[in-house]
């Protein structure tokens, strides 16, 4: 019997504000270009009154790859922890606007903290520095979890930033053993080197132990297995993994499964920001999964979802993917 969910994804629920800067004001504010530093509410309020105009759009990393999966048709659901403010029902509306379910219980409009919010500046040569007010996002807890709904999912899909709270990881590990349980797998996105830097022993066990399919790019694995040689890196994980796809920014993407090796070229699109281009890279790549697509084609639709999401500004899909991935013959391939 079929689940509801083909993916169900858990991760930090934050609203994007983008904007576009320049390198010296990186610099004059401390910004470390091209990574995701934690900030707090005061530090958010500062660079918010720093910068020009921006762009607020409902963002974090999971919701970004449900978010497109959704746009897809794929049976989706999303938990992440909103408050009960302006910007978590901003949050939950666009989420659900896309057809993924969405019922985390919302922070009380008490609570201290805000809903989350990333501070994504976007430089002259398309790379982003994120500064990231996790707010009531950190505070997810096992209690959130709906045992059943994990259990409902063929797939569930684990951001590597909501490794970042005091009781994530045992909400990670209830979701765990619910889905797998249930006869469902586990994909983990290792979000960013410095994420894997800080929580490199807890993503190893869990890659050890759990995850069917992980999502990162070159740096994020090379840190994972701390060498400067990504093929070394590849290798490492795929003794440890049924399935690695690996992003590698303009040469496409590389995916190790059943011992096999495949290069999946990159998508040529004009670059207007890169935000989100390794979320929407797992929405293709999931699509081709749950529609069972050879590990190529799984690798060319993340590579074409992710073309489509760095061609605008923000990091939902505002093309039709399905129209792209017909535009490159990806559908007639089974």
């Amino acid at each position: 019997m079929s689940k509801k969910y083909q993916v169900v994804g858990i991760g930090n629920s934050v609203v994007d504000v983008l904007s576009h800067v320049e390198d010296s004001f990186l610099a004059e504010n401390g910004i470390t270009k091209g990574v995701m530093t934690l900030i707090d509410l005061d530090r958010a309020a500062d660079l918010y009154a720093k910068t020009g105009p921006s762009t607020e759009i409902s963002g974090g990393s999971a919701a970004n790859t449900i978010a497109g999966l959704a746009s897809l048709g794929a049976k989706t659901a999303y938990v992440g922890k909103v408050k009960d403010d302006q910007l978590g029902h901003i949050f939950a509306h666009d989420l659900r606007a896309q057809g993924a379910d969405f019922d985390t219980p919302l922070a009380p409009a008490d609570h201290p903290a805000e809903t989350g919010r990333c501070m994504v500046m976007v430089s002259a040569d398309h790379e982003r520095s994120m500064n990231t007010y996790l707010g009531v996002s950190e505070f997810l807890t096992p209690d959130d979890i709906d045992v059943a709904q994990m259990a409902d999912a063929d797939w569930i899909y684990l951001e590597g930033y909501r490794f970042d709270g005091p009781d994530s990881h045992a909400a990670f590990a209830k979701a765990i053993e619910a889905c797998k349980g249930a006869g469902g797998k586990v994909s983990l996105t290792l979000s960013d080197p410095f994420c894997v830097e800080r929580h490199r022993d807890a993503f190893r066990e869990m890659i050890r132990n759990d995850v069917d399919l992980l999502f990162c790019n070159e740096h994020e694995l090379c840190a994972m297995y701390e060498t400067d040689d990504l093929t070394i890196a590849l290798r490492l994980a795929a003794a440890e993994i049924e399935t690695v796809a690996c992003t590698v920014g303009a040469k496409g993407a590389y995916v190790w499964t059943g011992g096999e090796e495949f290069h999946a070229e990159a998508t040529a699109v004009h670059i207007e920001d890169v935000t989100g281009a390794g979320d929407l890279f797992a929405s293709g790549f999931f699509y081709g999964v749950i529609t069972n697509r050879d590990p190529l084609t799984c690798g060319r639709m993340g590579n074409v979802a992710a073309g489509e999401i760095i061609s605008h500004i923000g990091a939902r899909p505002e093309a039709d993917l399905k129209v792209l991935f017909e535009q490159e013959n990806l559908l007639q391939n089974r």
